[in-house]
């Protein structure tokens, strides 16, 4: 991923802050925390080189995440929990300071817990997990970026590369109409994906998969399967092309709160909890 990928969301969610007064001040902590991934990108060349040298051993029939998390990258842990505790909203800033004070051991087994998947068996926000996700999704970009697995194949439900679940849907246009895809909660990978079936259940019956849009927002669809109670918001790039979907998706908070008052819950929560 090039860093002007980060830009281009850093730069979308200040647009956005200032032209949606109820994302506003969740967007402009979004620019500060991508601020700090970019620039966390931007240092990874050594440990990504590594990782390719270790990649192409022949013993390696695992995925690209089945490697180690490596040690050099928590030194940076403690950097970002005080960015953190000096810009975020306070829930986060009291985490972030316990997280300091339980020290460099609990920092290590918080990340090497993310990174192997075995605290991401819920959907629910955690601001434990916002942490680990944030800090380490840098470094899942750049394994994602440099590896072989191909995401061809049947439908999949999960990230082919990194297996979490997706944080959205996206709708890019394609002939007379648009191709949905997913995007990954972690290491933002994006895969095709049949439009009318649920991404959790897989349900496929039209008429219990509602679509809800907003007025106000009206390029993000909520898409929520009556069947197994989940929902998803898709960024509808037919009809917005400025749209930066993961920043779109963040900033749609009114249609989250709308899908979880019908009593739907949210496949994965993005990265700034909702």
């Amino acid at each position: 991923m090039a860093a002007s990928e980060w830009q281009r969301r850093i730069a979308r969610a200040e647009e956005l802050a200032a032209q949606y007064t109820f994302a506003a001040e969740i967007l402009r902590f979004y620019a500060i925390i991508a601020r700090f991934q970019e620039s966390a990108y931007g240092e990874l060349g050594g440990l990504l080189e590594r990782w390719d040298t270790a990649a192409g051993d022949a013993a390696s029939g695992l995925g690209p995440f089945a490697w180690p998390l490596p040690s050099q990258l928590t030194e940076g842990f403690d950097p970002f929990l005080s960015l953190v505790k000096q810009h975020g909203p306070e829930p986060l800033r009291d985490t972030a300071r316990e997280l300091q004070e339980a020290g460099g051991d609990s920092h290590v087994q918080l990340l090497v817990n993310f990174w192997n998947g075995t605290d991401t068996g819920t959907s629910l926000p955690s601001p434990e997990n916002f942490f680990a996700r944030a800090f380490l999704q840098p470094y899942a970009v750049g394994i994602r970026s440099r590896s072989s697995v191909s995401p061809s194949g049947p439908t999949r439900y999960v990230c082919p590369f990194c297996r979490r679940k997706p944080g959205l849907g996206v709708l890019r246009p394609m002939g007379d109409g648009g191709q949905r895809s997913l995007v990954c909660s972690f290491c933002l990978a994006e895969w095709e994906f049949r439009r009318i079936v649920c991404p959790a259940c897989g349900e496929e019956n039209h008429a219990k998969l509602p679509v809800c849009t907003a007025e106000e927002l009206k390029h993000i669809r909520v898409e929520a399967c009556d069947t197994c109670r989940s929902y998803i918001k898709t960024v509808d790039m037919t009809k917005s092309g400025r749209a930066e979907p993961t920043v779109d998706e963040i900033a749609s908070i009114p249609l989250d709160l709308w899908a979880q008052k019908q009593g739907y819950e949210k496949l994965q929560s993005n990265l700034m909890q909702f």
